[in-house]
C-alpha cells in the first residue's frame, strides 16, 4: 500500500500541505521547524507545547502553539502531524493520528517493538494514509556517496563494511529523558537505528547478527555503546557506537575486491542547521574538500588514489518528497515497512546481547 501513490484532498499545486510537531525540543527545534518553513509547499500551523511556552511562537511568528494533541488532532484544517516526541510514546500518538485521518512522519525510532509498527502500517494502509519515519540520515551526503560509489562498482565486491556514529559525552544529563530506564531509549535506539538504516538500505537484510552492548559510562542507565555485526554472504557489516570517544576515527570504511574506502567526519547540516543556516543557502549541505573520503581501487591492474568529493546532503529531499507523495506525484522514500525492520534488527540485537549468541535472522520475509 505503501508504495502507491497518494492523493488527498488538498491536492491543489497552490495549496500547502499544513503541519503541525507534536514537540518542540530539539529535534522540533532544530531539525523539523526549519526545514518544513523553508519548504515554499509546506506550512507549519500549529506546534504542541505542553508546558505552556510559547517558543514555536516567537520563532515563528504566525504559528499557534498549543498544549494538548487534540488541539492538533481536531483542527480539520492540519493534514500532516510530525510524532517528535520520545519513542515511547511514538505507538499512542501515531495511532490517534491516523485514527483521525491525519497523515503521519515520525521521529526514529519508529516504534519500540516492531510489534507495534506492524500494526500502524496496517490502520494507515486501511484508512490510505501516509505514514513515513524521518531517517534523515539517509540524506547526508556522505552516505551518497557511497552508495554512488557501490553503485559504480569501484571497490568490486564489498567484503567489509565498518559504520561509526561516535560522542564524546561523558557527563549524564539527569534531566534528559534520553539517559531514563525507559522503553526505547538506549544508544541502539538513538543513533543505531541511523547505521541499521543505511546498512539495510545498502545491503539488504542479513543472515545473523551479533550483538555486544554496554553501559560505558559511571552513573549511567542505558547503553552508551554497542558493537553489532551483520552477517551477510561473504560480507560483514559492523556498525559501532560509544558515547566516550574523545578523538574520533573513520565514520565509514569499506573494503572490497578492487580496493578501500575512508572517509572521516560527518554530515554538516545538522551543525549547520544549530548556527541557524537554513536550507537554500548557498553551501547548504557542501563539504570542504578536507573532509572528503579517500579511495584507493585498482584500474587496468594499476593502482589509482584520490579524493571523492562528497555529494551534497538534503534533508529537505525528505519533506519534499512527503509533499510529493501527499499530492500523488511520487511514491515514499521512506516506507514505514522499512522502518520497521530496523526495529526487527533492534530486537534481535537485544536478543543476541542478552543470550550472548548470534541471532539467525528470517529471511524468507524480507527478500
Amino acid at each position: 500500500m505503501q508504495n502507491r501513490k497518494h492523493t488527498h484532498n488538498t491536492s491543489a499545486k497552490n495549496i500547502p500541505v499544513r503541519v503541525a510537531l507534536a514537540a518542540f525540543g530539539m529535534s522540533g527545534r532544530v531539525f523539523h521547524a526549519p526545514l518544513i518553513t523553508s519548504h515554499p509547499g509546506l506550512e507549519l500551523t500549529k506546534v504542541l507545547e505542553r508546558s505552556g511556552s510559547r517558543h514555536a511562537m516567537d520563532a515563528y511568528p504566525g504559528v499557534e502553539s498549543v498544549t494538548g494533541l487534540e488541539d492538533i488532532l481536531s483542527d480539520p484544517a492540519i493534514d500532516l502531524v510530525v510524532i517528535n516526541t520520545p519513542e515511547h510514546t511514538h505507538y499512542d500518538m501515531v495511532k490517534k493520528a491516523l485514527e483521525t485521518g491525519k497523515h503521519v512522519v515520525v521521529e526514529k525510532a519508529f516504534t519500540v517493538t516492531s510489534r507495534e509498527a506492524r500494526h500502524l502500517i496496517a490502520v494507515a494502509a486501511k484508512r490510505r494514509l501516509v505514514l513515513s519515519v524521518f531517517q534523515n540520515s539517509r540524506f547526508h551526503g556522505d552516505f551518497r556517496t557511497i552508495r554512488q560509489i557501490l553503485k559504480d562498482k569501484l571497490l568490486g565486491r564489498v567484503v567489509e563494511c565498518e559504520i561509526h556514529y561516535d560522542r564524546y559525552r561523558p557527563g549524564i544529563q539527569a534531566s534528559s529523558w534520553k539517559e531514563k530506564s525507559l522503553p526505547g531509549t538506549g544508544t541502539l535506539y538513538n543513533l543505531g537505528v541511523h547505521m541499521i538504516d543505511q546498512a539495510l538500505v545498502l545491503f539488504g537484510w542479513p543472515q545473523a547478527l551479533f550483538c555486544d552492548l554496554g553501559i560505558q559510562r559511571s552513573r549511567g542507565k542505558v547503553p552508551d555503546y554497542f558493537e553489532l555485526t551483520l552477517y551477510y554472504e561473504g560480507l560483514r557489516v559492523i556498525l559501532k557506537s560509544s558515547y566516550l570517544v574523545k578523538t574520533p576515527g573513520p565514520r565509514y570504511i569499506l573494503h572490497g575486491t578492487k580496493g578501500s574506502f575512508v572517509k572521516y567526519g560527518t554530515d554538516p547540516q545538522e551543525a549547520m542547521l544549530k548556527a541557524g543556516v537554513r536550507p537554500g543557502a548557498s553551501d547548504w549541505g557542501s563539504e570542504p574538500e578536507e573532509c572528503w573520503g579517500q579511495l584507493e581501487t585498482e584500474i587496468e591492474g594499476m593502482t589509482s588514489k584520490r579524493k571523492v568529493a562528497t555529494i551534497r546532503g538534503s534533508y529537505m529531499d525528505y519533506y519534499d518528497n512527503i509533499r510529493k507523495v501527499l499530492r500523488g506525484k511520487a511514491t515514499l522514500l521512506v516506507r514505514p515497512e522499512e522502518a520497521m525492520r530496523n526495529i526487527e534488527i533492534i530486537e534481535a540485537a537485544l536478543k543476541s546481547n542478552r543470550t550472548r549468541r548470534v541471532v539467525q535472522l528470517d529471511k524468507v520475509r524480507h527478500d
